[in-house]
């Protein structure tokens, strides 16, 4: 164990050098612990005096390409906004949806739905499902409500059952504020690419058969029982989300399109705000290549524009998870002859900004790759998560199980986050797949059917680089995170 970690318990460590004005606080064991670059920019961060009290790293932190913060970390500050700290994809999240199909349903008629669902369901396409661009707008404004009227979808519980009820916008953003600080290019563009479930990393559209109840009661109240078929949803906000996320974010790195895109955007940038944004680009430009982290007073008018973007295009991440629902229900009812029951138990997001009160503070919790995690006391004004917590989800890889857990009133000290999965080993070793050959070979050992699985990354999904999901769950428990409600396993998985 390296000398700047101190064991708090067996499962939490609090990592401070001379450099950082805040100590990092990993809920994880010595085996779960990040590799070095983790650390460092983990200590990069932690220098920033205008951070908030600590640094919550989950057990499922690592490093990604191209950004400067880990994935896997809840930060928070009193008074400003930090959006190199959160990956550029506002509101990839989950969403978890109950079923009235079981064990029972022949592996025929699964095979047969996933056939179908490749074509339903596109994980790559320039176009998805095409929306009004009026509508397009109204969800950056009022999030999944008037989109689930425009298509009637039959999701029962879709709305009081997403976070947030489906609308990260303030209830009084009016649509001039939503165009001052989003080019209508971009809701243009995002019309048409609803509905998509992603080329990025690990999007999938999983179908996991429920295993193990672990807690009856809690289990009884969520509506999960032992047997039950459920769909596992994992999607982002696609590409309006990007590039507005790309208009207030410094990039160390960017792609040609997105360059591109960007221009194109703000060059016809009808806002009244444009003076206020191009003097903003340049700020943003001076800090593309700096160790710092580009920050936003909250009481700014920069960062008022920020978060009001921020806020209205994450409403796409609920929107694309609600339309990718609406054609799965109409899927199934074409492959079962009949109306499969769908009902939401909860969409949550993995990168998100919210004003929240810890340590009795109102900050700003900026979670990258984190779900929030709310206890009971917290959830006092939902009739079921009020007496259960708020639910998690935990997948792991496309062939290893999965957890269902809720949060607990206890777990101020992350907080109140949990990890988003497992995470990814320090070090995979040579127990992995070469191609996508042996992964089919070794999924199927697992009794898991993969589809689509067209990109070459895809073998990276694979369980051997992938940290324990037993080990992470025992961490997750022991540092009161979660209480676990049950366990899942895939039965088949959709992904690129």
């Amino acid at each position: 164990m390296r000398k700047e970690l101190s064991a708090i318990s067996p499962n939490k460590k609090e990592f401070k050098t001379d450099k950082m004005k805040v100590p990092v606080v990993f809920h994880a064991s010595d085996e779960l612990l990040p590799n070095e670059e983790t650390f460092s920019q983990l200590e990069n961060l932690a220098k920033d005096d205008r951070l908030f009290h600590h640094i919550a790293a989950m057990s499922d932190v690592h490093p990604k390409p191209g950004r400067k913060n880990p994935t896997g970390t809840a930060v928070a500050s009193k008074n400003f906004l930090f959006p190199q700290i959160n990956d550029t994809a506002p509101n990839c999240g989950m969403r978890f949806i109950k079923t009235d199909l079981d064990e029972n349903t022949s592996p025929e008629k699964i095979d047969e739905l996933f056939q179908e669902l490749v074509k339903a369901i596109p994980t790559k396409k320039y176009v998805g499902t095409k929306i009004p661009y009026d509508l397009a707008i109204d969800i950056g404004q009022k999030g999944i409500a008037p989109l689930k009227e425009h298509f009637k979808t039959r999701i029962q519980n879709e709305i009081e059952n997403t976070s947030h009820n489906g609308n990260f916008s303030d209830p009084e953003t009016t649509r001039r504020e939503i165009l001052d600080v989003i080019p209508k290019f971009f809701f243009k563009i995002g019309r048409y690419r609803l509905g998509i479930l992603g080329a990025a990393g690990n999007h999938f559209l999983d179908l996991m058969k429920i295993t193990e109840i672990k807690d009856t009661v809690t289990a009884e109240k969520l509506g999960v029982k032992e047997g039950q078929y459920i769909f596992m949803i994992h999607t982002g906000s696609g590409l309006l989300g990007q590039y507005a996320s790309y208009m207030y974010t410094p990039k160390t790195k960017e792609h040609l399109s997105q360059k591109i895109m960007l221009k194109i955007g703000t060059t016809f940038f009808g806002s009244q705000m444009k003076p206020v944004y191009n003097h903003l680009s340049g700020k943003i430009k001076d800090y593309q290549n700096k160790d710092e982290f580009f920050g936003y007073d909250d009481q700014s008018l920069e960062g008022r524009m920020f978060i009001r973007a921020h806020k209205a295009v994450a409403n796409f991440g609920f929107a694309n998870r609600a339309v990718i629902t609406h054609n799965l229900d109409q899927t199934l009812e074409k492959v079962f002859g009949k109306q499969i029951n769908l009902d939401l138990l909860y969409d949550i997001s993995h990168i998100s900004i919210n004003k929240e009160k810890h340590f009795n503070e109102d900050v700003w919790v900026h979670r990258n790759g984190a779900v929030r995690a709310y206890g009971p006391k917290m959830m006092s004004d939902h009739p079921v998560f009020s007496s259960t917590g708020e639910p998690v989800f935990i997948p792991s890889s496309m062939s290893t199980p999965a957890y269902i857990g809720v949060g607990t009133d206890q777990n101020t000290s992350s907080f109140f986050s949990a990890g988003h999965g497992t995470g990814r080993k320090r070090d995979a070793g040579k127990d992995v797949p070469r191609n996508k050959k042996e992964l089919r070979e070794r999924v199927e050992k697992s009794n898991v059917k993969l589809y689509n699985a067209k990109s070459k990354g895809v073998i990276l999904q694979d369980s051997g680089y992938y940290k324990d999901i037993e080990e992470v769950i025992s961490g997750m428990e022991a540092n009161k995170i979660i209480k676990s409600v049950a366990k899942m396993q895939p039965v088949a998985v959709l992904m690129y």
